[in-house]
C-alpha cells in the first residue's frame, strides 16, 4: 500500500520526499473526469479487477476508492467513486482521514459483491479495514447501491505489530472465508471471518502470520499486499516486497510462494519459507519500470491475469496499469508479455 511503512525504519529520513511524492500522487489521482475513455497506460494504484457480464471493473486506491470500466481490457473509462462522501466510522477512528481510501480488494460472494478497503494514518499503523457490497457492479442497474457495513478490523500502535491494511478475501477449500492483510511491522497475517464476510468469527483460533521478511528481530519487513489465489490443490500467495511510492527509486518486487493449505507454510520454489524471508520472484523493474507491485489475480474466460501498477520509466515514474496473462508451468506462475500495451 501507500506509504505505510514503520516509523521506526523510513519515516523521519525520508519524511520530506515522501510527502512531496504523496501530494503529486494525490493530485494525479484526483484529477480526471469520470466517465471520459481513457488510455490504455491509465494512473492506478493497488489494482484489483474482477468481471461482472461483459465488463471488466477495476477499483483501486484514490478518494472514495476509484473505479473505471472496460470491455477489453485495453480501453477503460474513468467511472464515479464508491463513496460520495468519507465513510463517517473512518472518520471517527483515524486521524486527519479526509477520504483517501487505499488497497480495494474486490470478490463475488453469496450473491453480493464485496468490496474490502483500507484507510489509514500516514506513517503509522492506526488502520482499519472496512467492508462495502453491492448487488451489482453496472452504475446505471437501478440496483447500483454501495451499502457499507463498517469496520473489520483495526490496529494500533504500541498495542499492535501489525498493520489493518492491503485485505484480500479468500475460502479455505471447505468454503470458510478468511481475510489476508497486513504491511510491514509484524508481516502478512490471516484471520477467519464469520460466514457472512462481514465481522471476524467469534471461534477463530487467531492471527496467523503467513509472510515476512525478517530474518533477525531487528531487521525491516517490507512486505505489504497479500493476495492468494486457488488453482488446482495449491493456494498461492502473492506479495510486494521492498518499497513503493517513491518514483524513480521505488524498488518495489512481486513474489510468489504456494501451499496446500490456506494457513500456510507458504514455502517458494526452493522451499524456503515465506515467513522468513522466503519467496520466488515473479516480476521486478527493468528498463521500463522502475518498480512493480501490488498484484492482484483474475480469472475469465479460461484465463488468468496478472494486474498489478508499476512505476513508469518513460513517465517520471508515474503509476500505470499493467495486465498480463498468467501461464503455469511445473505448478508455478509465469507472467507472460503485457497485455495492455
Amino acid at each position: 500500500m501507500i506509504f505505510d511503512f514503520p516509523v521506526k525504519y523510513t519515516f523521519l529520513t525520508h519524511m520530506f520526499r515522501n510527502l512531496f511524492v504523496f501530494v503529486l500522487f494525490t493530485i494525479c489521482i484526483t484529477g480526471f473526469s469520470y466517465g471520459r475513455q481513457a488510455s490504455r497506460s491509465i494512473s492506478v494504484h493497488d489494482p484489483v479487477m474482477i468481471r461482472q457480464r461483459d465488463t471488466y471493473y477495476i477499483f483501486c486506491t484514490g478518494m472514495g476508492i476509484r473505479k473505471w470500466s472496460s470491455k477489453d481490457l485495453k480501453n477503460w473509462k474513468a467511472e464515479k467513486p464508491v463513496f460520495d462522501t468519507p465513510p463517517k466510522w473512518a472518520v471517527n477512528m483515524v486521524p486527519d482521514f479526509k477520504g483517501h481510501i487505499w488497497a480495494p480488494d474486490i470478490s463475488f460472494y453469496k450473491g453480493l459483491y464485496y468490496l474490502y478497503y483500507s484507510v489509514s494514518q500516514f506513517g503509522k499503523n492506526t488502520s482499519a479495514i472496512g467492508l462495502a457490497t453491492n448487488t451489482t457492479l453496472n452504475s446505471e442497474d437501478p440496483g447500483y447501491k454501495w451499502v457499507d457495513h463498517g469496520e473489520i478490523i483495526h490496529s494500533e500502535p504500541v498495542r499492535d505489530n501489525w498493520n489493518a491494511i492491503d485485505p484480500n478475501f479468500i475460502t479455505d477449500k471447505k468454503g470458510k472465508p478468511y481475510i489476508a492483510f497486513g504491511s510491514f511491522w509484524g508481516g502478512l497475517k490471516l484471520v477467519a471471518l464469520a460466514d457472512d464476510g462481514k465481522h471476524l468469527s467469534s471461534q477463530s483460533p487467531g492471527m496467523e502470520t503467513i509472510a515476512g521478511r525478517k530474518k533477525n528481530a531487528n531487521d525491516p519487513n517490507p512486505i505489504e499486499a497479500p493476495f492468494i489465489f486457488k488453482k488446482g490443490r495449491w493456494f498461492y500467495l502473492f506479495a510486494s516486497i521492498d518499497y513503493c511510492c517513491r518514483g524513480p527509486e521505488s524498488t518495489y518486487k512481486i513474489i510468489v510462494g504456494r501451499a496446500k493449505d490456506l494457513k500456510g507454510p507458504y514455502l517458494d520454489k526452493t522451499g524456503a519459507d515465506l515467513r522468513t524471508g522466503g519467496g520466488t520472484v515473479l516480476q521486478a523493474g527493468n528498463e521500463n519500470w522502475y518498480g512493480v507491485g501490488h498484484n492482484a489475480v483474475c480469472s475469465s474466460d479460461g484465463k488468468d491475469y496478472l494486474i498489478y501498477h508499476g512505476y513508469d520509466a518513460k513517465d517520471k515514474g508515474s503509476p500505470k496499469l499493467i495486465i498480463k496473462v498468467l501461464t503455469w508451468k511445473n505448478g508455478w506462475p509465469v507472467s507472460d508479455e503485457q497485455y495492455n500495451k
